[in-house]
């Protein structure tokens, strides 16, 4: 096998591992608690759960197998393949939750696989720089820094669906910047540890992981999941592929009609991810409703019978005294 199969099957690999993670992570963010809570209080909070914490060894799991592939193929192969996740999601979701797939997911899901399949054979993306200068990395933080914070300022503004999109928005930039840094950090590793814990990218690398993991629960917490899981999950790949080219220096290689082609690949990319990762987080939505409400009916049942049994015996209690007034009412002239 080439460097870039192994890639690609070990990119896989992160796609289920990510999904895997995702779907608990997703039903602890949203079940964690009833009270509004900050960012960091819901991430604090996370770490006390344990199923945040199944669903984190799923996220460590991708990690670590995204910076084995980066290792040896694109950011923008790796990344592109982290889109099938949702394949993997669509499934485990629906054996953990009694959930049966539709034909429509499944219409999206097999659109998805065709778009990424037409994105490799025809665009054929390869590696460039394992690390980009300081400078460049000023660049970077100069144009996304402003943007991912108005994000950030603008959640705490709106509320609902908004502030999730835009929590998604810092999320998905968080871990495009992530898959982009873990190809220096793995490169610089090559060194020893010593080498790489006098590396400022390692610190920054970390930092990037983390910031994504929190605003990732804060997006889930925000809003509707219809609304941060897409925007999240698109994000990650077209920043991802926007700093490939500019600072790492890969390169598709097309040309002729075949670029009118990519670009159709890569729109109905989006597209199927968006739809396809709406119809999850939909489906997430109708489920907890539902769940809330088979929990909460017998709740009203045992208050109703708890409270039943005192009130008939207030009203057995209360029975002379209202014989008496009717009859010194009878008896008044």
């Amino acid at each position: 096998m080439s460097k870039a199969d192994i890639a690609v099957l070990l990119a896989l690999c992160a796609a289920l591992a990510s999904a895997l993670g995702g779907v608990v992570r997703q039903r602890s963010a949203q079940e964690i608690t009833d009270e509004p809570v900050g960012h960091l209080e819901l991430f604090r909070m996370s770490l006390r759960d344990s199923r945040w914490w199944l669903g984190g060894g799923g996220a460590v799991a991708n990690y670590g197998l995204q910076a084995a592939a980066v290792a040896l193929g694109s950011v923008m192969l790796v990344t592109a393949l982290q889109v099938t996740a949702l394949l993997f999601a669509l499934p485990i979701y629906a054996r953990l939750a009694h959930h049966r797939v539709t034909r429509w997911e499944w219409m999206w899901a097999a659109l998805l696989a065709g778009a990424v399949a037409v994105v490799f054979s025809v665009g054929d993306p390869t590696a460039g720089h394992s690390r980009a200068s300081a400078q460049t990395w000023a660049v970077v933080a100069a144009v996304m820094g402003p943007v991912l914070v108005l994000c950030v300022l603008g959640a705490r503004i709106w509320s609902g669906s908004v502030a999730a999109v835009l929590l998604a928005v810092v999320s998905g930039s968080s871990m495009a910047l992530f898959a982009v840094l873990t190809k220096g950090v793995v490169k610089v590793f090559e060194h020893g540890p010593g080498t790489a814990l006098r590396t400022p990218e390692l610190y920054v690398w970390i930092a990037i992981a983390l910031a994504g993991m929190v605003f990732q629960q804060a997006a889930f917490r925000a809003g509707s999941l219809s609304a941060s899981y897409p925007t999240m999950t698109v994000a990650k790949p077209v920043v991802a592929w926007l700093l490939g080219i500019t600072v790492l220096g890969e390169t598709l290689n097309v040309d002729g009609p075949e670029i009118f082609v990519l670009a159709a690949a890569v729109a109905l990319t989006i597209v199927a991810t968006a739809a396809l990762a709406r119809g999850e987080a939909v489906a997430v939505e109708t489920d907890t409703e539902r769940e809330v409400e088979l929990t909460d009916q017998p709740a009203v049942r045992r208050n109703a019978n708890s409270i039943a049994p005192h009130l008939g015996s207030r009203l057995h209690r209360w029975q002379p005294a209202a014989r008496s007034v009717c009859v010194l009412h009878e008896a008044s002239p």
